[in-house]
């Protein structure tokens, strides 16, 4: 059976692509981005595989 961790990673309006493309390279997917508390920003929220 699968495990996996997961992450939550508020955004940067003017970063978004660079923050998610360097979460991305450490092997994170994106699963759903949301705004943040307060309707402040935005948050990813990312999952990937536990390494055993």
């Amino acid at each position: 059976m699968t495990s996996w961790e997961y992450a939550t990673v508020p955004l940067i309006v003017h970063a978004t692509k660079q923050i998610l493309d360097q979460w991305g390279e450490d092997g994170w997917e994106l699963v759903q981005v949301v705004p943040g508390p307060g309707g402040n920003g935005l948050v990813a929220y990312m999952k990937r595989e536990k390494q055993a």
